[in-house]
């Protein structure tokens, strides 16, 4: 497989450390509040990334962290507290706040058919090792106790920069939303690695470390938890855009001080979920939820189509407008695929099958090119061969895709049948009287009817066009 790596700058053949074998890390959810779209769609991405590996048949291990402490509002090591934020918003402790808001991500997930990696690691069972590199680091002079915090020297680095898209600038006061001034640091670039003094007094969430009782800053416990579980050479790390600075340049400075060798060979970052007024974000306008988008009357699996109609890494626009349309098109592509379903007979013919399946591979093979991989669902529905073979690769794309198609499509055919199965005449003859009796005001009446028609085994509901029947 080919993939834009973000630290080169590169599409670039995927070769794992050891053959056949893929280690990968996600960072996860800082677990303060519900998860909102623009969040998920990395998690979606980063699903459908996992999956085609495994599909090519690559032995995946993927961890991912749950922040449950340390994430300031800044991304850095500035501005609020978000799990204090959370907690106090609540009126909950912060563990009761990220047990709720774990669960509710996972739920989430589930929703969207995101699978759950194969180890999830909170940060608060994680303590010990990140006291255990904090003190190496020390030790090594990367990194300098200041203010009572401990912080990670970046002039001691040949190279802080290593995404290449930022600088120095970026670190002014006043640039990046929530960016303060911190006294205590040597260089505007350092961050910190443990906090025994700082402004939250009533921080709740604090241990015994050589430095003092504190809790450990935000960078320092992807790296960490990564090592913990993936070893010291790490294949691909995922995650935002928005984690590349300075969160993934914070984590590959103090991974590589620490071992003393380079750490992640790939980086694979998703861009943002826009809406016309700019990127997505719990506290602008409408906190779009995958609960909220149910409640609108959408499958959350149409937003997930949606998010595959685009390239990861371009930024995606969400409007309702958008999503409806989207929506159309999921609806009538379940639909011919309803249509297939009902003829699949005979064998699957191995030759056209391999052939169509190398349309599927050459997209997400290449960058993972979602928008062809469901191009190439499309030219198997207009393909010359037979029902059989169409369904065969349709449940074999969905293995990646995983947008349950064959499944909606039995579910639509289903519910096709009961609405056409003929309605006996008895029934038709209690639903005349039941409409006489509504028209009489008899509705005690019509109540009784409605019982007998629900005997003999039908629902009735009733709508804006009228009387509804359906098998119960």
């Amino acid at each position: 497989m080919k993939i834009y790596n973000s630290l080169t700058h590169k599409v670039e053949e995927l070769v794992p450390n050891e053959a056949g074998r893929l280690s990968m890390y996600t960072c996860g959810p800082t677990v303060y509040h519900y998860a909102h779209i623009g969040n998920l769609r990395s998690y979606i991405m980063e699903d459908v990334l996992e999956k085609y590996l495994r599909y090519t048949g690559l032995d995946v291990k993927r961890v991912m962290n749950i922040t449950d402490v340390g994430h300031l509002t800044s991304d850095g090591d500035t501005g609020d507290d978000k799990m204090l934020k959370g907690a106090k918003r609540e009126h909950k402790t912060v563990m009761e706040i990220a047990r709720f808001y774990t669960d509710a991500f996972f739920d989430d997930c589930a929703k969207l058919n995101i699978k759950t990696p194969d180890v999830v690691e909170p940060a608060t069972g994680c303590i010990g090792d990140f006291i255990k590199v904090i003190s190496s680091l020390i030790d090594k002079g990367y990194a300098y106790e200041a203010g009572g915090n401990i912080y990670f020297d970046t002039s001691k680095l040949k190279e802080y920069y290593v995404f290449g898209d930022f600088n120095e600038e970026d670190l002014e006061v006043g640039v990046r939303e929530g960016v303060e001034a911190d006294e205590n640091k040597r260089n505007k670039a350092d961050f910190v690695l443990w906090f025994t003094k700082s402004k939250f007094d009533d921080q709740e969430l604090k241990w015994d470390s050589p430095w003092g009782v504190g809790y450990p800053g935000w960078h320092i416990e992807c790296s960490c938890i990564s090592m913990k579980h993936l070893g010291e050479r790490l294949d691909l790390h995922c995650g935002g855009i928005d984690n590349q600075f300075p969160h993934h340049t914070n984590e590959i400075a103090q991974s590589e001080a620490y071992l003393g060798h380079k750490w992640c060979n790939y980086w694979f970052h998703v861009h943002h979920l826009n809406t016309n007024s700019g990127k997505m974000s719990k506290s602008k306008g409408e906190f779009l939820t995958v609960s909220l988008l149910e409640q609108k009357g959408y499958n959350p699996l149409v937003y997930r189509y949606f998010c595959l109609l685009s390239h990861y890494r371009k930024s995606l626009v969400f409007s309702y407008e958008n999503l409806d349309n989207a929506k159309a098109s999921f609806e009538k592509l379940i639909s011919r695929i309803a249509a297939v379903v009902k003829d699949a007979v005979g064998e699957v013919d191995k030759a056209e099958f391999a052939r169509l399946k190398a349309g599927f591979d050459a997209a997400l093979g290449n960058d993972l090119n979602t928008s062809l991989a469901i191009t190439a669902v499309y030219d198997v529905l207009k393909a010359d061969v037979n029902a059989a073979t169409k369904l065969a690769l349709i449940e074999d794309f969905d293995q990646v895709l995983s947008l349950d198609l064959v499944k909606q499509a039995k579910a639509l055919n289903k519910a096709q049948e009961q609405e056409n199965e003929e309605i006996p005449v008895e029934v038709n003859k209690l639903v005349e009287q039941r409409a006489a009796a509504r028209r009489a005001k008899d509705f005690a009446r019509a109540d009784e009817l409605r019982a007998q028609i629900e005997q003999l085994g039908w629902l009735v509901k009733e709508t804006r066009e009228g009387t509804k029947l359906s098998r119960k």
